[in-house]
């Protein structure tokens, strides 16, 4: 009941015009039944364009990353002894562990125009092999955090950063399962690194990756503290614009629209159960012809 009274709220809220005057704690006004004009208005306004491209680039881009790096993390730890592995494990976790609102900070921080460490890094490089680079030779007072692709570039880092150490624990666990016979008998059949992961690793942990695969799209696909204090708030770029943000700001910035707020979640709901169902078919396709 705790997660379905909200949804429901949040569904019948979208169906409705809803403002300040609806929700005041004394003598609330019943709110006006507007049926499918909310989803309209979502649907037709410029914003809609922006929130999908946004919100699909990001989270094909994080969730690709996030399960490379933690794959191959996954894969050091299970080369590593038991002393220096646990060591690992334990500095990456407590990155995973950070709440998403100081991550965002400290990365915000990092990235700063004035202060921040990635600009006085970027100006210790010499300025011929920094212009050759990235064609930039003086780093001081870039705004990293102004333009929409730059906010995402740093909103990436930040979310990989967050998030590939559950990826590596849980192919970790994987690994640990993997009788050790089937590697011995590939390096005697002198079957490369690359070989063995696809055609032992790989099958045998493919329940593991689908499972990580279904909840990396899940969490990428609804980021919003990160995106929220990276890009300053509801003074941000409109198109930085994803949808768990757009939904936040026509719902809560004056004059709130909580009606129109609820119809973007309740789209983004539909897209990201879509898109879950149909890999998830895939899946069962895929394991009914194995």
């Amino acid at each position: 009941m705790l997660l379905l009274y909200p949804l429901y709220q949040m569904v019948d809220m979208s169906f409705h015009k809803v403002g300040l005057r609806q929700i005041r704690p004394k003598n609330p006004l019943p709110a006006e039944f507007v049926g499918t004009d909310n989803y309209t208005a979502a649907l037709q306004s410029d914003l809609f364009g922006v929130a999908v491209r946004n919100t699909l680039i990001f989270a094909v881009v994080t969730v690709a990353l996030t399960l490379i790096l933690g794959t191959l993390v996954g894969l050091l730890l299970h080369k590593l002894g038991p002393k220096m592995s646990t060591t690992v494990i334990v500095g990456t976790m407590a990155a995973w562990a950070v709440p998403p609102t100081s991550a965002a900070v400290v990365w915000k921080w990092l990235f700063d125009a004035d202060s921040g460490v990635v600009n006085w890094v970027l100006n210790l490089l010499p300025d011929w092999f920094s212009q050759l680079l990235f064609g930039r030779a003086d780093w001081s007072g870039v705004p990293w955090l102004n333009d929409p692709s730059d906010i995402y570039f740093v909103l990436i880092l930040t979310v990989v950063w967050a998030s590939f150490p559950f990826i590596g624990v849980s192919i970790l666990a994987g690994l640990k399962s993997i009788p050790s016979e089937l590697y011995e008998a590939a390096r005697v059949d002198g079957s490369t690194a690359f070989q063995t992961f696809r055609k032992i690793t790989f099958p045998l942990l493919r329940p593991v990756f689908s499972v990580l695969v279904v909840l990396s799209i899940i969490w990428d696909f609804k980021v919003f503290t990160q995106l929220f204090i990276l890009a300053g708030g509801s003074n941000m770029p409109r198109e930085a614009f994803n949808f768990s943000v757009w939904s936040y700001i026509e719902a809560f910035n004056p004059p709130p629209d909580m009606g129109l707020g609820s119809a973007i979640a309740v789209v983004l709901t539909v897209i990201l159960l879509l898109i879950t169902f149909v890999y998830v078919r895939q899946i069962v396709k895929t394991e009914d012809v194995r």
